[in-house]
């Protein structure tokens, strides 16, 4: 037929007002979804990425370095019949995107980061397989306390009136929240300070999640892996940090074992995308008028994969002039690991000292 006539009937077709169905099947006839027909692919795919996966502490915006084709033939291999552009849909699904190349400056990617991350990954499945505890831990953005704007949004009939400059001044104070995640029962802990963000403190925030639930959670552990970024308060070249673990060890008499994420690579960090973009969603366009304000919307932060949030406010003012001396450096019971020691090390407790009967 001539381009022309069917034009000319198409013309004819909405001039007679007919209505003529979009579809041609009703609805749901046609295949299957690949998720509908095999339930356990969706969990296969989630083993896959749960260590290659990284994303942003103010959004739900996750990604990962593996291809679809890549992910693709993994699911293949274990009898999944899937190609790559459905890998892909379920990625979309699972709030996965694409990202774009970021610039940055010539060597700032380390060349054993790959060979850090192989290490901390063997490190928590061979932690999590022996049942003992492995937490994440990190600190949040400092947020002023106040009324002050928030980024985000929020349901409201009229819009909620905030001071037009954010000046210290202003602010009742500083809020300081450090976060420990664990890792094994998808649960958060955090400690709230108002004084400054050091390594007693985050020793300190550490201490109390122990006592209040990894003690009870974890009957008869005797080690702990803690996986950090490598700055901040928990840093791998500050040494305030790890002797404020080994004072930990010795009070806990357990094993600290520690493995920090390579530099440029916090995001990859499981608290940042699994607690902290909660958290920012959960108080998004909500100004934090107060420490109780921030504390209430920390506790009631959860997610559809069963997470939850304990919260804490820690009142202790810290001080940043604390110098350790050598003799404070040579009680260090610390041992290095022999895959990149400056990165993953040891902590062992010193023997209690019993005090002499009478």
């Amino acid at each position: 037929m001539d381009p022309k006539t069917i034009r000319r009937g198409m013309r004819e077709n909405r001039a007679s007002g007919v209505s003529f169905p979009r579809r041609v099947r009703r609805p749901g006839g046609g295949r299957m979804r690949r998720e509908d027909e095999t339930p356990s692919l969706v969990e296969a795919l989630d083993d896959l990425l749960c260590d290659v996966t990284a994303g942003d502490p103010g959004s739900r915006m996750k990604w990962t370095k593996r291809s679809t084709r890549k992910l693709a033939r993994a699911l293949r291999r274990q009898g999944f019949r899937i190609g790559y552009r459905t890998v892909a849909r379920l990625l979309h699904r699972r709030q996965y995107s694409l990202r774009t190349n970021r610039k940055c400056l010539p060597g700032t990617q380390h060349r054993d980061r790959d060979r850090q991350f192989r290490y901390v990954v063997r490190q928590r499945h061979r932690y999590l397989h022996q049942g003992w505890p492995v937490v994440s831990v990190d600190a949040k953005k400092r947020e002023m306390v106040g009324n002050f704007k928030n980024p985000g949004q929020c349901w409201r009939r009229e819009p909620r009136k905030v001071l037009d400059h954010d000046f210290r001044r202003n602010a009742l104070g500083v809020a300081i929240i450090y976060g420990i995640y664990d890792v094994a029962r998808n649960v958060g802990y955090v400690v709230v300070g108002c004084s400054h963000e050091t390594a007693g403190f985050a020793v300190a925030a550490i201490r109390r999640w122990w006592l209040r639930s990894g003690c009870h959670d974890y009957v008869g552990a005797r080690r702990l892996l803690i996986e950090a970024d490598g700055g901040g308060a928990n840093s791998s070249r500050t040494l305030a940090w790890k002797v404020a673990l080994q004072r930990l060890a010795d009070e806990l008499q357990i094993v600290i074992c520690v493995s920090h994420l390579p530099p440029g690579a916090s995001k990859w960090n499981l608290i940042e995308h699994r607690m902290f973009s909660l958290i920012s969603e959960n108080w998004a366009g909500e100004p934090l008028q107060s420490y109780g304000i921030i504390l209430e919307l920390l506790r009631h932060t959860t997610s559809e994969s069963g997470f939850q949030c304990q919260a804490m406010f820690d009142r202790t003012k810290y001080s940043t002039a604390i110098k350790t001396s050598r003799q404070t450096k040579a009680t260090l019971k610390l041992r290095p690991r022999r895959i990149l020691p400056q990165w993953n090390y040891v902590i062992l407790p010193h023997k209690p000292r019993h005090k002499p009967s009478n």
